[in-house]
């Protein structure tokens, strides 16, 4: 049976102005777009008055644990997300040997989430991925390899400089890995054990990389101080190594860095202007959010985070800890100093002891605790196993729009799927691009913001299938009323679905219509 979306306002990823047609999809794939008149046992949506449109790609999400857990990924299907860029930030599920699933689980406790509910001894990123087809999902989904779990196969998680023969042995893991359909590295320079990889380092990883023709994810090593040094770093890697970079959830953190915005895009545009491929994503609000023992001192993390809370356990240590915390180390993204103790928020906690922090600043959470914060903040992450989510306010609407203007620029979520309170962009990332700074503040056309949304990161991914209406293309796609989509979610109250989305198709197979999903769970795992 054929679907018809008839009379539809057709944005086609490609930039294009809008225009009206139907659009005839079957057997997963989109056949037609024109005028057609409908046959009795044909499927019809009306689509008067509606946009329809690309899935939209989500380019850093962090649904690695929660499509194997919760494969209807209802936060991502009911912002029309289609696609998810999975594996990023360098610490992601694959590859794990054996012998190290017990501490990793640990250490990726507070981006990805923890689970006993599935087999860790998947091995590789051609055993996750097996994992995630025969569960099946929501979305699709691609993957990268990250760089932490690399480094960890090669030479464990010891805070050690690589040697020759580390990064040889790094370099066929990560052959091996993309080999397996991965669509190419990531690494995040402010998590452990990436943040004890160095420029060279990286340079042969990604030559591994660009060989492979696969893009370089990056969290760079400075957001904040150092963004200058940490933008040089990525293009003389990107330079000498031939890859295509792509950096993480732009920003730059802090007021006292907010004047180095100009002279790091400059960087960018001179590096495009001498043939460095670059692109970047970024979700549409003034707040982050990761795991909260990014607060530690990097020395803290070294060994994983068995050795993490021993040193927590050390009133010396503790010591030792907010002196550098206040004072700083150069070259490390001090949080607490750009962001401020009553700017960052506990979000999540893994157990119910202390579920009353979700919610709290961390001045909150010492008065809360009758203690200084610094100590009450080392207590939650002792007593959870550093397996704790936290929001952090950096930025101001000004630099989200700048940066969400840029030709470089595709949207994603960044959204960490765990309980409590996330972020709000696990919800409503993309409705809030196109409600908010398309609609109401008119920053972008329809047609731009879309592009942004699919056309943009399918070139990104180089999917040749994917990203716009165009015949012969999957059928992944979205139908939403531009007079009433937005988001709902708020930073206090989260978890709210967004407003205006009718419709959600993956692989010509409707996974929401009207509010009600349908559980079809008809995406693909995508290889490259």
């Amino acid at each position: 049976m054929k679907t018809i979306f008839k009379n539809a306002t057709v944005i086609d990823g490609t930039g294009a102005s809008a225009y009206q047609a139907d659009v005839v999809v079957n057997e997963g794939k989109i056949i037609k777009i024109g005028q057609f008149d409908a046959k009795t046992n044909d499927q019809i949506i009306d689509a008067t008055g509606k946009i329809v449109c690309p899935g939209f790609i989500d380019t850093h999400t962090h649904s690695d644990l929660s499509a194997l857990l919760n494969p209807a990924l209802s936060a991502k299907i009911r912002q029309g997300i289609t696609t998810e860029l999975l594996g990023q930030d360098g610490v992601a599920l694959a590859p794990l040997p054996e012998q190290y699933i017990s501490a990793w689980r640990k250490n990726i406790a507070g981006l990805d989430g923890d689970s006993d509910s599935i087999d860790w001894h998947f091995k590789n990123t051609e055993g996750y991925l097996g994992m995630l087809e025969a569960r099946g999902s929501a979305t699709n989904l691609a993957y990268l390899v990250p760089h932490g779990n690399i480094r960890m196969e090669a030479m464990g998680l010891e805070g050690n400089p690589s040697t020759r023969e580390d990064v040889a042995k790094m370099c066929e893991i990560l052959e091996r890995e993309l080999k397996a359909g991965a669509f190419g590295l990531s690494t995040g320079l402010i998590y452990m054990p990436c943040a004890f990889g160095d420029t060279a380092e990286m340079i042969e990883l990604c030559k591994v990389t660009a060989k492979h023709n696969g893009i370089f994810v990056v969290h760079q090593r400075s957001e904040a101080d150092d963004i200058i040094q940490s933008t040089q770093e990525l293009i003389d890697i990107a330079k000498a190594s031939g890859v295509w970079l792509h950096i993480s959830h732009m920003k730059v953190c802090g007021k006292k860095n907010w004047g180095l915005i100009d002279e790091m895009l400059g960087m960018l545009e001179q590096a495009q202007k001498e043939g460095i491929r670059i692109s970047f994503d970024q979700y549409p609000y003034v707040a982050g959010s990761t795991m909260l023992g990014v607060i530690l001192p990097p020395w803290v993390h070294a060994g994983g985070t068995e050795k993490l809370l021993e040193r927590l356990a050390s009133p010396e240590l503790r010591k030792k800890m907010i002196e550098d915390i206040e004072k700083g180390i150069p070259g490390w993204d001090n949080f607490i100093d750009f962001a401020g103790l009553e700017n960052i928020y506990v979000t999540s906690s893994k157990t119910e002891k202390n579920q009353d922090a979700v919610g709290l600043s961390l001045v909150e959470l010492g008065k809360l605790r009758g203690k200084d914060p610094y100590n009450a903040t080392f207590d939650l992450l002792y007593e959870e196993e550093n397996a704790v989510g936290m929001v952090d306010f950096y930025g101001t609407e000004e630099h989200v729009i700048k940066f969400l203007c840029r030709p470089e620029q595709n949207v994603c979520t960044d959204g960490l799927m765990g309980a409590g309170k996330p972020h709000p962009r696990v919800f409503g990332a993309f409705p809030r691009v196109l409600g908010k700074y398309v609609r109401e503040e008119k920053c972008l056309t329809w047609e731009q913001a879309i592009r942004k949304m699919t056309g943009k990161p399918a070139e990104v991914l180089r999917l040749t299938d994917r990203g716009l209406i165009k015949e012969g293309y999957a059928a992944d796609i979205v139908m939403f009323d531009p007079e009433t989509i937005i988001d709902k979610g708020t930073f206090v109250e989260p978890n709210q679905y967004p407003e205006g989305i009718d419709l959600v198709m993956v692989n010509g197979r409707i996974a929401l219509i009207n509010g009600i999903e349908s559980y079809a769970c008809s995406g693909h795992v995508l290889r490259a």
